[in-house]
C-alpha cells in the first residue's frame, strides 16, 4: 500500500526500507534491502538517493537493485566492508557518487534539505545484549531526515529515544517500533507525541521474531495523543 502525505508518497518496504517519492519526480530510498526482507519488485533502479544509517543496514546488492545509475549513495562514516562478514564490497567500491556523512550535519543535495541525527542503545537502557553491551553503539551510525517538496521526512535509524529528537521539525515521522534493538511501540508514540508530526507512519517491526509487535495498538496509542498515524503493510495483506 502507498501511503499519499502532502506532496510525497511513502512506501516501507519490510524491515527498515522506505521509499519516498516527491511531486516532483525526486525517489529516495533509506536502508535497501536486504532482499529476504523487503518487498521490492525485481530491480526497480529508481532511486536519485539512497541513504545507508548503519553497518547492519548496508547492503551492496540491495543499493544497486534501487539506485539509477547516477545516483547519490549517503553512508554514514563508520561503515567498513571489512568488518561485515556477509559483504565483501566497500562503500567507494560501488558505481555511484558515495558520500560519507556523521551523525550531526545538515546539508542540501541540489533541490533536497537533509539533516542527520545521531542513533544508538543507551547503555544504561533496555536494549542491550545478554553481556549487557548495546546493539548499536554510539557514533557506529545515524538517522536521517529529508526535505522534499516541502514535506519533512525523518528516520531515526536503529535507535533508542534520544534527548535531540525532541527538537525535530518533523511532518512524518517513521519511527522503529519493533523493540530489542531500537526503540519499542510505547516509546515511539511517546516521543512522537513530543515530537508533534503531521503523520506517523511506523517501520522495523515484525519481519521476525524479535521485532514482533503489536501494531494496532501502536496505533491506538498515538490516535489517542492527537496524532494522525497510519499503518503500511509491505505484504500487501
Amino acid at each position: 500500500m502507498t501511503v499519499r502525505f502532502g506532496a510525497v508518497t511513502v512506501d516501507w518496504l519490510g524491515l527498515a526500507t522506505i521509499r519516498l517519492e516527491g511531486r516532483t519526480g525526486a525517489v529516495i530510498y533509506a536502508d535497501p534491502g536486504p532482499e529476504e526482507y523487503d518487498v521490492l519488485d525485481d530491480e526497480p533502479k529508481d532511486a536519485d538517493l539512497v541513504l545507508v544509517s548503519h553497518d547492519h543496514h548496508y547492503d551492496p546488492e540491495s543499493i544497486r537493485r534501487v539506485a539509477r545509475d547516477d545516483a547519490v549513495v549517503l553512508v554514514h562514516e563508520s561503515i567498513d566492508a571489512a568488518e561485515i562478514d556477509r559483504v565483501d564490497e566497500g562503500p567507494e567500491d560501488l558505481p555511484y557518487d558515495v558520500e560519507r556523512v556523521r551523525d550531526d550535519e545538515s546539508f542540501v543535495l541540489g533541490p533536497l534539505d537533509l539533516f542527520t541525527t545521531p542513533a544508538y542503545n543507551d547503555p544504561a537502557g533496555p536494549h542491550v545484549d545478554d553481556d549487557g553491551s548495546p546493539y548499536h553503539l554510539e557514533r557506529r551510525g545515524c538517522g536521517y531526515g529529508v526535505t522534499v517538496d516541502g514535506v519533512t521526512a525523518f528516520w531515526p535509524g536503529d535507535t533508542d529515544v534520544l534527548p535531540i529528537h525532541e527538537d525535530l521539525a518533523v511532518d512524518l515521522f517513521c519511527p522503529p517500533i519493533g523493540g530489542t534493538f531500537t526503540m519499542d511501540r510505547r516509546e515511539a508514540a511517546a516521543l512522537a507525541e513530543r515530537i508533534e508530526p503531521d503523520l506517523v507512519l511506523p517501520v522495523h517491526y515484525d519481519t521476525f521474531e524479535a521485532i514482533e509487535t503489536d501494531a494496532d495498538a501502536f496505533v491506538v496509542e498515538v490516535a489517542n495523543r492527537g496524532i494522525p498515524v497510519v499503518l503500511d503493510d509491505p505484504t500487501g495483506r
